[in-house]
């Protein structure tokens, strides 16, 4: 499906881009950092900011909570999984551009919960998986407390988060110790995935960026800590298409046209293994879309996220 929208500003680079959406969460600017959202979220919003869900001090591993106005028990959750290239931006990321979204979101009475995660240049992959699903156990196990309903989730990526939602649910009926941080499978179960231009197959990105994976600065190069071409296999490991079965979520997948960072035959290729494997999937490409920006907000596409979350968060 492709999608037509008004174009309101120009997009940026993607994965290596180190400005607009970049926060270093200094010290002392952390109390202060909610402050960059806090008018997105509607009237009446409750939040629960910077819980610790690894058990440690690490500022990689907070996730905050945003609870609609009036939320009671049971309240269903999409958990947001930010961009940045597995090496840059927050938990606050991605959210700029995404304002009508987020208020939709919170406004039919679902929760919100946005997670960080440890980037590729302080510790390669798998740490960001297994971060995301320590995330994601820590919603489920403390669900009761927060009046979330731990049955009912669903994972919302961008760029390197995609990629990563995707691979928790995709891997998430299976069991692979080395992407959980105790080598211990959670208990919970995704209900879908919102995949917002996420890379799906490092194996087929190598082909369409010949000559660039010898770059030591290569977002997918620091991820794996080495060259897809010199360690097929941990790219192989790495990649959500590797454990798509007939038992797995059902996936949105949304892509911009003209995207400059991930190209759109990784949601092509992603799409066709979910159907090749039964699994409900649609693929929208959006016209004239950048790798992100404000053109995903728009009305069409927001409506085919919220028909999204309530079908699979009844």
């Amino acid at each position: 499906m492709t999608v037509t929208c008004k174009r309101k500003s120009s997009g940026l680079p993607g994965f290596l881009i180190l400005a607009s959406f970049l926060t270093l969460l200094l010290p002392q600017a952390k109390a202060q950092v909610a402050s960059r959202v806090q008018h997105i979220f509607p009237q009446g919003t409750v939040t629960h900011s910077n819980l610790p869900y690894a058990g440690d001090t690490s500022r990689h591993h907070l996730l905050d909570i945003y609870l609609p106005a009036g939320a009671k028990a049971n309240t269903p959750l999409v958990i947001w999984v930010h961009g940045g290239g597995w090496m840059t931006n927050d938990k606050y990321s991605d959210m700029s551009y995404m304002q009508q979204t987020i208020q939709s979101i919170l406004k039919k009475g679902y929760a919100l919960a946005s997670i960080d995660y440890r980037y590729s240049t302080q510790a390669p992959f798998p740490a960001q998986i297994q971060d995301c699903n320590q995330a994601v156990d820590f919603l489920y196990r403390n669900a009761g407390k927060y009046g979330l309903d731990k049955e009912r989730m669903v994972l919302m990526g961008f760029s390197a988060g995609g990629h990563l939602a995707s691979l928790l649910a995709l891997s998430n009926n299976q069991t692979v110790p080395a992407f959980y941080a105790n080598g211990k499978k959670p208990a919970f179960r995704i209900r879908g995935v919102l995949d917002f231009y996420g890379p799906a197959d490092f194996g087929a990105m190598i082909q369409s960026e010949a000559g660039k994976w010898d770059a030591a600065d290569h977002p997918v190069v620091r991820l794996l800590g080495a060259s897809p071409l010199q360690r097929p296999d941990l790219a192989r490991v790495a990649s959500p298409v590797t454990y798509v079965d007939k038992v797995d979520p059902p996936f949105l997948i949304i892509h911009g046209e003209f995207d400059e960072s991930v190209s759109t035959t990784q949601s092509q290729l992603l799409a066709s293994w979910l159907k090749l494997s039964g699994v409900p999937q649609e693929v929208i490409i959006v016209k004239g879309a950048p790798h992100y920006g404000d053109m995903f907000d728009a009305e069409a596409i927001r409506a085919k996220v919220m028909n999204f979350l309530a079908a699979h968060l009844k």
